[in-house]
């Protein structure tokens, strides 16, 4: 229990120290440093977390090899024009498979027959949203990137809102602490990832690197809060006797 403690107490001092490098454009230095906290939250999960999900622990296991190769790609010679960036699509790749673990998590655990029968205008209206969502955030940058890298953009914004829609979708139909706790990562984690995306490609405004890494650092707080919540059945939302006056 005491390096329990001593970790989470590291972690959370090793994210402050990350926020602070991403708000003064450190990115080496940041991106390094982002690799060694996932690294250390995998341990922290799989060592300490009474009730584990494999999936959830891949999901870990992949955005954690996701931030390694992005660190890597720092000490890699420039690109030069023509040239592929293999590191650029392997992280990338890396990213969007940890996202579609979660979102085949909640699938497996989401009674489907139910959810659709109880919130089939939701679904209706979250799928009209994420197509509109995804192609206004893809059109941002649509010129900036060759046919390929613009392609895995698309998908890699699809995926994070379809994420987030399904973390809504889940919150809707479950109704408990663990589904709120990972529904607010997810908002989290879509904003960080938005904003990620205007710092990097629209706006280069070094306050962004700093809300968006601590946006993300406060994703994967939650996260890991939900993660130590055992899968429940649906709860009620309301009792069905009238109030007293």
């Amino acid at each position: 229990m005491l390096v329990n403690k001593i970790l989470k107490v590291v972690l959370l001092l090793l994210g402050i120290v990350y926020v602070v490098l991403q708000g003064l454009a450190l990115e080496v230095e940041g991106a390094v440093l982002s690799a060694v906290l996932l690294v250390l939250l995998t341990w922290l999960y799989i060592s300490w977390t009474k009730h584990k999900s494999k999936l959830f622990f891949l999901f870990l296991i992949t955005f954690s090899l996701g931030q390694i190769v992005s660190a890597i790609a720092w000490f890699m010679p420039d690109i030069k024009e023509g040239q592929i960036d293999y590191l650029y699509y392997a992280a990338n790749i890396l990213y969007i498979i940890s996202y579609a673990v979660l979102i085949f998590k909640m699938l497996k655990q989401l009674n489907l027959k139910a959810v659709f029968s109880e919130l089939t205008i939701p679904i209706i209206v979250l799928v009209v949203l994420d197509v509109f969502c995804v192609s206004l955030i893809s059109n941002t940058t649509e010129n900036m990137f060759s046919y390929y890298q613009y392609a895995l953009e698309y998908t890699y914004n699809a995926v994070i809102m379809t994420l987030l829609s399904l973390a809504l979708i889940d919150y809707m139909y479950r109704n408990n602490n663990k589904s709120m706790l990972f529904l607010i990562g997810s908002i989290f984690m879509v904003f960080s990832e938005i904003i990620q995306l205007a710092y990097f490609y629209v706006l280069s405004d070094d306050s962004l690197g700093f809300v968006y890494s601590i946006l993300l650092v406060v994703a994967f707080v939650f996260f890991y809060m939900q993660s130590q919540y055992k899968v429940t059945d649906p709860i009620e939302p309301y009792a069905d006797e009238p109030l007293e006056v």
